[in-house]
């Protein structure tokens, strides 16, 4: 079963979740806005070889371990790393952070206005490695485009058929069905997402729960019901292109829903910093996002 110092801390805490997650796909843009441009590396090894460095130096960093951040969401190769000379998931939480692993391995092509996640045939040997490494809980996401009923009902009946795979491993799953910024139709698809959820939700038993990780309503509130079912553990929120001053302006206006922001809390970090100023840029973005995330208005 789940650790309960870390469910405790993660259903209750003051703070905030890190998405440290960068799969193939999004390593180069987040290296990107490291200030590494793709030629510094040849090869995808190397390539995650970096964005491991990055990864490293920010959990690492003094300011990382000061409360106010929750948990952190892995990658799987940071997963199996070291920082500090201890395997991440250890040092991790010896400083107060949750460890999470982010498990989906993409999405589908877009199908009746969503994105679904590809098959996932490994799952349940990635999750007893998990549960090996001392992780908490995964992290799985999908997309949804458009306010299709039938593409969201779908959307969301996958992430939860999974959700009640991991739980069956003893560990927490986040939610995450994202809803696309771009979408010409988000409020519409925020309202259906709503429902959808609330429906799977109802039919979890009674000793099942699962959190959430959402995009930031277009309404603010919409999620209210979600934060206070009693199936539901934590509601996060995904930053899922906002700056970080958008993200925590717009995130403010949700209580009960704490930041799980990737971008937004990355966005100012360069990798030819020196330490002090590394650490005091990273300290600035915990606080704005721990400020956003604790003090509603």
């Amino acid at each position: 079963m789940a650790n309960p110092e870390m469910m405790q801390k993660i259903k209750t805490g003051e703070g905030f979740i890190a998405a440290l997650d960068q799969s193939g796909g999004s390593t180069p843009k987040a290296l990107k806005g490291f200030g590494i441009g793709e030629d510094a590396y040849s090869n995808e090894d190397e390539m995650f070889a970096l964005i491991h460095q990055m990864r490293q130096r920010i959990i690492t960093a003094p300011s990382f371990g000061n409360g106010k951040v929750l948990g952190a969401i892995l990658f799987e190769m940071t997963m199996d790393g070291d920082a500090d000379g201890k395997p991440v998931p250890t040092l991790l939480w010896e400083r107060g952070v949750v460890p999470f692993l982010k498990v989906d391995k993409g999405l589908e092509d877009d199908a009746d206005g969503v994105q679904v996640m590809k098959p996932m045939p490994e799952l349940d040997a990635l999750c007893k490695r998990a549960v090996g490494k001392g992780i908490f809980g995964t992290k799985m996401r999908s997309v949804i485009n458009m306010a299709s009923p039938t593409g969201i009902a779908a959307n969301v009946t996958q992430q939860f058929k999974v959700a009640n795979q991991i739980i069956d491993h003893g560990l927490m799953p986040i939610v995450e069905p994202e809803v696309s910024l771009k979408s010409p139709e988000r409020a519409e698809a925020d309202a259906i997402l709503q429902q959808e959820l609330t429906k799977a939700l109802d039919a979890l038993p009674d000793d099942r729960q699962v959190m959430l990780k959402l995009s930031i309503p277009v309404q603010p509130g919409l999620y209210d019901s979600i934060v206070a079912h009693p199936r539901v553990a934590r509601v996060v929120a995904l930053s899922g292109g906002y700056s970080q001053d958008d993200a925590c302006t717009e995130l403010a206006k949700n209580h009960g829903m704490i930041a799980s922001f990737s971008r937004a809390l990355l966005q100012d970090l360069r990798h030819d910093m020196d330490d002090a100023t590394f650490d005091g840029t990273l300290s600035a973005a915990i606080d704005k996002i721990h400020q956003a995330s604790t003090a509603k208005v």
